[in-house]
């Protein structure tokens, strides 16, 4: 089969790879109708995660049709469309059972290693390093799902891929970073990075009574998205940033701060900060600081970014003078599968909205190119691997 594969900083390649196998009894084999290029994977792209290796498949937002099954998936028939989570979850280990999915303790092969250096393992993830139990991706036209009796949610009649993909990663991982803001009727909610994570991040806060989402960006393309989607918009650049905040929320701040954004956010160092992440083991948490400036006292710092290793400075004397909560933690998918697939189909919210590219897997590495560069207009990539 034909698939996206990494091979070093900004190489990926549309190559022949072996087909995937049944495994274990517990496992599925879909044919990928429709994967996503997501931000996480541009990490990747850029070699700031360890744990690569040449040949490994990309993408971990995946959905597609069942075409075989273990003996011991029962609840999944040859032909069902399916939505595959990027987390990969037992679900009879003890952070399953508490619906803590991407805390599963069974589910990666590497999870002895991983302890050593976070102290516990964690859940597979799909196409993302060994850390995380090199399990290969989505970004390929079939793709093997273990633990297919716990992962994959069927899709009904009537829906498109595009409306329902997204449930794989980034809608759940916006809906979840709203979740973790507690936000209450009335109150206002910003968000730093108007990605897709942080696009769905802004359409969550709304779904969950804010009043007023302040959106952060500085790409065009984005914060027309963030205001067609009843934000209001700051540039990141500005240099008063800080002070605008204070005063479009006449003083108060905002209630909770959602920082969309991770290890590649920039300050103002430009080249240097790149060769800082490349070069030591520090990463870049500019945005994730200036999220902590911008929340007001006793309010909620909300982390869907992506970080992989230390990351120093940060304020922790605004975080701990102003008494602050953190919530964080990779997406437990299953926990929102259903909850979100019913807000699609009683039409809540559409989340093909942010696709702005639609291409074939050959067209994947520049596609890589084209989203890290932000050209074109780009904001999402659907891939659809088999025509």
């Amino acid at each position: 089969m034909k698939a996206l594969t990494w091979h070093g900083s900004g190489d990926i390649r549309c190559e022949e790879v072996d087909d995937p196998i049944i495994q274990n009894d517990r496992d599925a084999i879909i044919k990928v109708t429709s994967c996503a290029i997501c931000g996480s994977d541009l990490h990747l792209y850029g070699g700031f995660v360890p744990g690569m290796h040449a040949g490994d498949v990309m993408g971990h937002e995946t959905m597609g049709e069942v075409v075989e099954l273990g003996r011991g998936v029962s609840n999944l028939k040859i032909g069902d469309r399916v939505v595959v989570p990027f987390t990969i979850s037992c679900g009879e280990c003890s952070m399953c059972q508490r619906s803590l999915f991407s805390l599963c303790q069974r589910s990666n092969p590497s999870g002895a290693k991983q302890a050593e250096q976070i102290g516990y393992p964690t859940a597979g993830l799909f196409g993302y390093s060994d850390m995380y139990g090199q399990f290969p991706g989505g970004q390929a036209q079939y793709l093997r799902v273990p633990f297919a009796d716990v992962g994959p949610i069927k899709v009904p009649d009537g829906l498109s891929d595009e409306e329902v993909l997204f449930l794989s990663d980034i809608f759940p991982t916006g809906y979840m970073a709203a979740e973790n803001c507690d936000i209450k009727q009335g109150q206002t909610v910003a968000v730093f990075g108007c990605g897709p994570v942080g696009l769905f991040a802004i359409k969550s806060a709304f779904l969950l009574g804010a009043e007023r989402v302040i959106a952060i960006d500085t790409v065009p393309e984005r914060l027309a998205l963030a205001r067609q989607a009843g934000a209001e918009t700051l540039d990141y650049t500005d240099e008063d940033l800080q002070k605008k905040i204070v005063e479009t929320t006449q003083g108060q701040g905002p209630d909770a701060v959602i920082e969309a954004v991770g290890m590649e956010s920039h300050g103002a160092g430009g080249v240097m900060e790149s060769l800082q992440t490349k070069l030591t083991s520090t990463e870049r948490p500019y945005a994730l600081s200036q999220a902590i400036l911008a929340c007001r006292p006793g309010g909620t710092v909300s982390l869907p970014g992506v970080f992989v290793g230390p990351a120093v400075p940060a304020p922790l004397g605004a975080f701990v003078g102003k008494g602050l909560t953190l919530k964080t933690g990779q997406t437990h998918v299953q926990r929102y599968l259903e909850p979100l697939m019913k807000l699609i189909v009683e039409g809540k919210i559409d989340p093909s909205f942010l696709i702005t590219h639609r291409i074939g897997l050959e067209d994947g590495p520049d596609a890589y190119k084209t989203f890290r560069d932000k050209e074109d207009g780009c904001i999402k990539v659907v891939i659809h691997p088999n025509g």
